[in-house]
């Protein structure tokens, strides 16, 4: 290993044997009798297994400093990749090699034990961590801080809110010095507010010359935060280690081919299931199916779904739009400008009207998830490509110049 390398992966690989025989857990009491009945039937059958690889032959170098991004597909490897790198899983074959203390947030409560106040666990991560008692008291305050739970700080962790718990671990780690922060999903369930707080954190975090991982959903963050990235698909490198710029548009053309595949059949989409895409029809002005939207014309987005009842209660949908370089532009959710849908039925079918369509023309990528009771039902990352055609936005008979994507508003002058 180099001297300015501070991770060196060879080879790594990680294997599982899928039962195939397994049952599916339920959310109902019918469900899990009807599981029952399965499970003892196969007691009779032979046990079948399947051979997976998590991660096969993964290969990269890190230097000091090096602020990197993890992209990729639900099921491309990358918590397997962190948990690997943050000792908590084995690897089946391959090696790594690094230098340095490693601090690592990978799930709400790792690291933390539950029956022990924030102030008592700050101490238990720090010597984990390897540091002294003095050097926890040194920078004791300003975790507490960053993490803004000082009311709190005696109660036991395990009557955390998850926001708190996440506010108080990013805080713990980013701020005992770890040379090298390894940073998974899980500030998805902060705030936004906090979100760019940790941010910004990470940032400084780098500056000092520390080295950070990062995996998040959020390409613009990646964007934002990373200076280089690794695309991972299916378990391999499908783009090297490289500047963050030319590994997020190697991802968003194969994220282009992906969006043609019809939304009911995507496999890969989180959620309990209770609720499930299956089409996205845009409609214009008149109610007429189009292939595209136009700038400054109404666009329609038809949203065709399934249901595992006669009808579904307190249900929340929302579409995120992103331009061609991982940006979040806008979102677009019933929640929000609160429309709740009190009661869905199977015959029906859910519609978001955008007025005067502000975006510029160009192609879109668009995320899609469904909430009941605030749990997640159905999440499906790059559902569908929505293309954009130019148009008259402020009705003159002039388009807007636009370089590149942007919002275009409505604006009126006058002297006064």
């Amino acid at each position: 290993m180099s001297n300015n390398t501070i991770i060196k992966v060879e080879g790594l690989s990680k294997h599982y044997l899928l039962n195939k025989n397994a049952t599916q857990k339920s959310d109902t009491l019918y469900g899990n009798f009807i599981n029952g009945i399965k499970s003892i039937k196969n007691i009779t059958k032979k046990n079948e297994t399947e051979d997976f690889w998590a991660l096969k032959d993964v290969s990269f170098e890190i230097e000091k400093g090096d602020r990197v991004g993890i992209i990729g597909r639900n099921g491309a490897g990358k918590s397997t990749l962190l948990k690997i790198l943050s000792r908590i899983t084995p690897p089946t074959r391959g090696r790594i090699e690094y230098s340095g203390r490693m601090a690592s947030l990978l799930e709400v409560g790792t690291g933390f034990h539950g029956d022990l106040s924030g102030r008592e666990n700050i101490y238990l991560n720090g010597s984990i961590l390897g540091m002294s008692k003095h050097e926890i008291d040194r920078k004791f305050d300003e975790i507490v801080a960053f993490a803004e739970i000082e009311k709190f700080l005696d109660t036991p962790v395990k009557r955390y809110s998850s926001g708190m718990y996440v506010r108080l671990a990013f805080a713990v780690a980013a701020h005992l010095e770890p040379e090298i922060l390894i940073v998974d999903e899980v500030l998805a369930v902060g705030d936004s507010a906090f979100q760019k707080k940790c941010l910004g954190k990470m940032k400084d975090v780098s500056n000092s010359g520390r080295t950070i991982l990062f995996v998040s959903h959020q390409l613009a963050s990646v964007q934002s935060l990373c200076n280089k990235a690794i695309v991972l698909k299916k378990g391999m490198v499908d783009f090297p280690l490289s500047e963050t710029n030319l590994s997020l548009k190697h991802y968003l053309k194969e994220v282009a081919s992906l969006s043609k595949i019809i939304i009911a059949d995507r496999t890969d989409r989180e959620g309990q299931g209770n609720f499930r895409f299956k089409n996205v029809i845009l409609k214009d002005n008149e109610n007429q199916i189009t292939n595209s939207g136009q700038t400054g014309k109404d666009l329609i987005f038809e949203i065709e779904y399934d249901i595992n009842s006669s009808s579904l209660n307190n249900v929340s949908v929302a579409i995120t739009i992103y331009n061609d370089e991982g940006r979040d532009m806008v979102t677009l959710a019933n929640h929000i400008v609160d429309q709740p849908f009190e009661t869905l039925k199977k015959e029906n079918t859910i519609q978001c009207r955008v007025n005067k369509f502000p975006l510029t023309k160009g192609s879109y990528i668009c995320n899609m998830i469904a909430y009941k009771d605030d749990v997640i039902q159905d999440y499906i990352q790059e559902a569908f490509n929505l293309e954009i055609e130019e148009g008259d936005f402020f009705g003159t008979g002039r388009i807007a110049p636009t370089a590149h994507h942007s919002f275009l508003i409505d604006n009126k002058w006058s002297i006064r």
